[in-house]
């Protein structure tokens, strides 16, 4: 089949194919490779043959890298009723309802037809100019596209990769809309801030497009726990996709599905959402695409085993292996495993064989081993789009001129996505800086309202006893903020359970949260919620701060505890995802995900390297987060409320070796904002008239080294503004203008690094913003590049403390800067 005005460039279709010996009859039948090589386990070799052995010797030999498997739908129906439990009656139902349905295999391959033009229009358009930055076609994969087109519901959660675009179309995305974002145009599916690797549409539940592979395992996880939480909870989504106190049908047979690759199914999430799957019967279908090659790399070349669909025994999961080439059987087997998802008996695997006809981008050199001459014959003997056509023209369901019509039909519709991303205006500058933060940095979160509906979903899903024995936590938690006797992490907990019972969408992840984590912040969390909203968690940051990205994207409000900040470090990507998504995908999806932890680097905390890294100056870059610290009870717990209530990912920083001797008294009910420092202590005005003040910006256990210096300092004749850094993004600049403003000098004693540190960052913005105000270079007091040693003698070579403090405020006052 051809598009003529859309064909794709020459230097793209052709390819040699010295690698293969193809027979001159181009016969589809293959000496078959051993298991191990095709990535087919042994037991399932009878499955995949189509042909006896005597059969085979007696035609021409292909020998390719990766032959196809030859799948018959008898094999797969042998699957369905020995891995899923389906009866041979029930089986021969599936089939039937497409092969008898002129109609649904007219779907089908319309379904595919505009999967192939659509991605030919891309091509082209890229080599024009108008598409720009990296594009990953789909052409060879569109019975994929098809099965979504056909068993796939509006409701149902998509998360794809970066090649999405078929999958977003298939799922009832507007084309025109695609298109224009690829264009990067104000009328594409983000308003042109995602690009072609970041499709995302709020209307049909298409939750990405991720770039960074693998990623969207674990949001698709969270995405199938949101399911479950709106069944248990009585709620649903409102016409604005909020949560509404109104129960799913009780019908509701919504599920989650990921695309993956087979080479991205070998990451270690992959193992991670099975477990969670498993555990909880996450209603998730993981659709893997394995076209046999990583990027452009043979994937057998790398990876053990590619049989992805029998990953899941292990957990009870079952899976299911198609042949991409024959797009019916696809379209058959997909939708029996995803009823039997539907049926609420959990998760399955679906591995669909295929062959991708482009390299990994049109900009790919694709220099690695046999993926030119795999792709010349993939094209000739693997196109689903050819096989569909040959086998329904020659048993009679369409004619060559309803094939034709139906192109023709599929031709104008690519033709006008085109069209409309053509004359799509290009989206505004300032409305870079307008997605940054769905809340502005400034918001009153004391002026957000409650959900109406907390009563009656906390009175369905909390027993009169939970609600007694967690009343009675609270009080006695408010009682201590009262009296001043209130720990940081005590604190926290008590903002955690006043949020919670506000705001039944608001859930919580963490280790050892039944236990109370080390330091009391989840404690009596599912002992009141339940497993449903507050979550035990495997030891792996990531897969548990993916989930919470998940649950975010669809109507709920999840706290992540990291018992230490430094653990995050497995969770970069997603939290770097987390920062992004707002912006990412135009507006659509607020994030409003919050993470505490206790961290940072106390003066002889003995903890060694690996628990005393300054994360949040990691996290720093991170664009879209606002990142706070708290070295109090009080800021801790107005902090922590905002955050909660916050539309967008927030970060809250708490000193580990203060969580719990620090104490002191709590403004109940009150939210902090997220954009403001305190001044703690102000240098007296002789000292600001005798030009011996000085401005000290610090935060976590600085703070209390600080605190711990003003007497040494002043009776040295000198003084400190001393300001706690409670926003370390948005930074507040304004508090420390006015400060330099009185005393021209500071001192940022800094719980991080020296090189990419915060006090580089304030440093230099002061340098830049406030030149004009410093009568002395910046004194920075930050930790050394070394990592922190255990050895308290070597400690204090890295760590700075209170002592010099006290010498750097002498030295910046008297010259010696």
């Amino acid at each position: 089949m051809r598009f003529p005005r859309l064909a794709v460039a020459a230097t793209v279709c052709v390819a040699t194919s010295h690698a293969f010996s193809l027979s001159a009859g181009k016969s589809r039948h293959v000496a078959f490779a051993p298991a191990s090589a095709r990535g087919v386990a042994p037991s399932t070799m009878s499955l995949l043959m189509s042909e006896t052995a005597t059969e085979a010797e007696a035609k021409p030999e292909i020998s390719v890298m990766r032959p196809p498997i030859d799948m018959a739908w008898d094999a797969i129906a042998e699957q369905l009723v020995s891995s899923f439990g389906y009866s041979p009656e029930e089986v021969a139902e599936y089939n039937s309802s497409v092969e008898d349905s002129k109609e649904t295999l007219m779907d089908l391959y319309k379904a595919m037809t505009l999967a192939r033009g659509f991605e030919n229009a891309c091509n082209q358009q890229y080599m024009q100019g108008k598409i720009r930055g990296f594009m990953h076609l789909d052409n060879g994969q569109e019975s994929i596209p098809a099965l979504v087109d056909y068993a796939i519901k509006k409701g149902d959660k998509k998360y794809s990769y970066y090649r999405e675009h078929t999958h977003a179309i298939a799922s009832g995305v507007d084309s025109g809309a695609v298109m224009a974002e690829l264009f990067m145009k104000e009328g594409g599916t983000c308003k042109g801030a995602g690009g072609s690797m970041h499709i995302f549409d709020k209307e049909t539940y298409f939750q990405g497009g991720w770039a960074l592979v693998s990623e969207q395992l674990p949001y698709a996880a969270g995405a199938a726990k949101s399911i479950l939480m709106d069944r248990e909870l009585g709620m649903s989504d409102d016409e604005s996709f909020q949560k509404q106190d109104v129960a799913p049908p009780a019908d509701d047979d919504r599920i989650s599905v990921v695309f993956i690759g087979e080479g991205g199914s070998q990451n270690g999430r992959m193992a991670e959402i099975l477990n969670a799957a498993s555990k909880d019967n996450l209603p998730l279908l993981i659709i893997v695409i394995d076209n046999g090659r990583a990027i452009n790399t043979f994937t057998p070349d790398i990876a053990q085993n590619s049989n992805v669909f029998d990953q899941g025994k292990h957990y009870g999961i079952p899976g299911l292996l198609v042949d991409g080439l024959n797009t019916e059987d696809v379209a058959k087997g997909g939708k029996a495993v995803i009823d039997y998802i539907r049926s609420g008996k959990g998760a399955a695997i679906l591995q669909v064989h295929t062959y991708r006809f482009n390299g990994h981008s049109p900009a790919d050199p694709e220099h690695e081993r046999g993926r030119k001459d795999e792709k010349s014959w993939a094209r000739a003997e693997q196109d689903p789009i050819k096989a569909f056509e040959a086998k329904y023209l020659a048993n009679g369901v369409f004619t060559e001129d309803e094939l034709k019509d139906a192109r023709k039909e599929i031709l104008a519709d690519v033709k006008a996505a085109v069209k409309f991303a053509d004359e799509s205006p290009m989206p505004p500058v300032e409305l870079a800086k307008e997605l940054e933060y769905p809340d502005v940095p400034d918001t009153d979160y004391n002026n957000k309202i409650a959900p109406a509906f907390a009563d009656a979903v906390n009175a369905r899903n909390i027993s009169p006893e939970q609600m007694a024995v967690v009343k009675a936590h609270i009080e006695q938690l408010q009682e201590k903020a009262k009296n001043g006797d209130i720990s940081i992490g005590d604190a926290i907990n008590l903002a955690i359970h006043e949020e919670m019972l506000r705001d039944p969408t608001t859930t919580i992840h963490a280790e050892d949260l039944q236990a109370g984590s080390s330091y009391d912040i989840p404690k009596l969390t599912q002992q009141t919620y339940g497993k449903i909203r507050a979550a035990d968690e495997i030891i792996d940051e990531g897969h548990f701060i993916g989930k919470a990205l998940g649950e975010a994207m669809n109507g709920y409000r999840p706290i992540v505890e990291l018992m230490n900040t430094n653990f995050g470090i497995y969770g970069m990507a997603e939290i770097s995802s987390a920062g992004n998504t707002y912006a990412t995908t135009g507006g659509q999806f607020d994030m409003p995900m919050t993470i505490i932890g206790a961290g940072g680097t106390a003066p002889n905390q003995a903890l060694g390297a690996e628990h005393s890294q300054p994360f949040h100056a990691y996290v720093m870059g991170i664009p879209g987060l606002k990142i706070c610290t708290a070295a109090s009870p009080d800021a801790a717990y107005g902090i922590t409320k905002s955050m909660i209530r916050d539309n967008g990912p927030c970060f809250l920083f708490a000193p580990v070796k203060m969580m719990k001797e620090s104490k002191g008294a709590v403004d109940l009910g009150k939210c902090m904002p997220l954009n403001k420092s305190k001044l703690l202590h102000e240098a007296s005005q002789a000292s600001v008239d005798a030009g011996n003040a000085v401005t000290v910006l610090t935060y976590l256990h600085g703070v209390k080294e600080s605190l711990a210096s003003i007497d040494a300092i002043t009776e040295e004749g000198f003084d400190i503004d001393l300001i706690e850094l409670r926003s370390l993004k948005p930074l507040d600049m304004d508090t420390i203008a006015k400060s330099l403003s009185r005393t021209n000098k500071l001192c940022i004693l800094d719980e991080s690094t020296k090189s990419g540190g915060v006090g580089a960052t304030i440093s230099a913005a002061v340098s830049e913003e406030l030149f004009d105000l410093l009568d002395a270079p910046v004194k920075r007091l930050c930790m050394d590049d070394a990592p922190v040693p255990y050895a308290s003698s070597m400690e204090e070579a890295v760590v700075k403390r209170g002592s010099d403090l006290i010498e750097g405020v002498f030295d910046i006052c008297t010259g010696k800067h």
